[in-house]
């Protein structure tokens, strides 16, 4: 059974969760507070020198880390996975976009100003940038799904998965989808998933064995 180590308001946390319960894979959760240090400990950084959740740990000694190559991982032989290589590599295309041009900015607004005391003033010369580059991904996605249900494949895959994280908290980080019509259609669809569950989710004792 894998072990994820997690952060229950984390994003990036969050996509591995959603995979598992949509996959319906066996699992143990360990809560991770980076807040107050927990992922900066010896014992941590011995799984991960990089600190950071979440970490999928596999087998007794290997783990994984960053958010979309556990999703990857999870995914790799699951209906959440496109079959088609072309398919896939598109995949992979909004994964990366993901990770380069959203969560740099609606993640990093969204750690600010939602899970850290004074995160607004600390980092206030920042959210000028993180808001213009955000709307910009935002804009990007709006324009895809203009002509398309999904993101890859044209279907729900670990693409959706890695871009709703974020996307669906972008209000708690100021920004405002009222222009972004093909985006929150297809913020409904996700959530309108088998399987789907919130951030807030946790999986009970009996889904865990």
């Amino acid at each position: 059974m894998y072990t994820l180590y997690s952060m229950q308001r984390s994003g990036n946390s969050y996509k591995v969760r959603l995979a598992l319960a949509q996959l319906q894979l066996a699992h143990r959760l360990i809560e991770v507070d980076i807040l107050s240090g927990e992922s900066r400990t010896p014992e941590f950084l011995a799984m991960n020198p990089n600190g950071q959740v979440p970490l999928l740990q596999v087998s007794p000694s290997r783990y994984i880390a960053e958010s979309n190559a556990i999703l990857w991982f999870l995914a790799s032989s699951s209906k959440l996975m496109p079959k088609d290589d072309v398919d896939r590599a598109e995949a992979l295309q909004w994964m990366f976009f993901e990770q380069h041009s959203l969560e740099p900015n609606l993640g990093a607004a969204y750690f600010w100003l939602s899970l850290v005391r004074g995160g607004r003033d600390l980092q206030r010369h920042a959210l000028d940038d993180w808001m213009e580059e955000g709307y910009r991904a935002l804009s990007v996605m709006d324009n895809h799904l203009r002509s398309h249900s999904f993101f890859a494949a044209g279907r729900y895959t670990i693409a959706d998965v890695a871009l709703y994280a974020y996307t669906h908290v972008a209000h708690l980080a100021d920004f405002e989808l009222a222009n972004f019509p093909y985006l929150r259609a297809w913020l409904g669809r996700v959530a309108a998933q088998p399987g789907h569950v919130p951030m807030d989710w946790q999986p009970t004792a009996e889904a865990a064995e």
